[in-house]
């Protein structure tokens, strides 16, 4: 009875944060219009967890954000940013005990920086590319315990642009499909009944898929000890759910299940 009721008010309490979203924009001056020179205000307050987002030169020189919406971007890294960050460390609070600083943290691979911050988040991988040492610096940094995301790409050419970078960082590691037996799903929701989660322009168009990317894959490259190092969610778009939760057009259903999942993968990688 007690597991019951544990599930059942944690069902509710995410139900809500969409709720919560909404005044989000309130909060942290979100404005949704085009604002391209806009850089947030990172706090510097101590914390557990810092949420971090990989910032990597892209074969794409600019973007110009997707939907509706649009934050001041200097490439496809930034895609969804700060706001989904934003409203995913909200969700965080609600729903863990996790202690996370409120705002987010950009890295990147052009020093030692990424090692201080465990657990890093990346977007429109398709795009990125490194040299050398930058591959070096993140197969270091992947090796010694560190956990990296990959979200929003989308279809058979984007996921060999993406294993293009991938290759460099890990030429001899395979990935391998995660399935529900996996600990990755269970750490802090039961997540067994996944299904894709789109964009925002499942709004305007109806479709869960973009591209030729019909089914959700969630695939990973673990170290020599069994833990995954790298989680990839392909086909599917949690970034834009999370941004959109706040908006009564973007279903709750989809919010609901990225959520979960982002709440999952940053619980295992800070305790794997």
């Amino acid at each position: 009875m007690k597991v019951l009721q544990t599930v059942t008010v944690a069902a509710v309490l995410l139900a809500g944060v969409t709720l919560v979203l909404a005044g989000a924009s309130r909060v942290y001056g979100f404005q949704r219009t085009a604002n391209w020179g806009y850089q947030p205000e990172q706090s510097n307050d101590k914390a557990e967890f810092a949420w971090s987002r990989l910032s990597y030169t892209s074969s794409m020189t600019s973007y110009g954000g997707y939907g509706r919406g649009g934050y001041g971007r200097g490439g496809s890294w930034s895609r969804d940013y700060p706001k989904a960050d934003r409203q995913f460390l909200i969700a965080l609070k609600r729903l863990t005990r996790v202690q996370g600083r409120a705002t987010e943290q950009v890295v990147n691979l052009s020093s030692d920086d990424i090692f201080n911050y465990p657990w890093v988040y990346a977007v429109q991988v398709q795009t990125w590319s490194f040299t050398d040492d930058q591959a070096k610096r993140l197969r270091e940094y992947l090796l010694k315990g560190g956990f990296l995301m990959v979200d929003d790409f989308h279809g058979s050419a984007d996921w060999e642009s993406f294993m293009n970078g991938m290759r460099q960082v890990f030429p001899d590691r395979q990935v391998e499909d995660l399935t529900n037996k996996d600990e990755i799903f269970h750490v802090l929701y039961d997540l067994d009944d996944r299904f894709q989660v789109p964009g925002e322009q499942y709004i305007r168009s109806g479709r869960t898929y973009e591209k030729d990317g019909f089914v959700p894959k969630w695939r990973a490259i673990r170290d020599d000890k069994g833990r995954i190092m790298v989680g990839i969610c392909y086909n599917m778009h949690l970034g834009d759910a999370w941004e959109w939760a706040d908006d009564p057009e973007y279903p709750e259903t989809f919010a609901s299940m990225a959520f979960r999942e982002g709440l999952n993968y940053v619980v295992y990688g800070m305790t794997h």
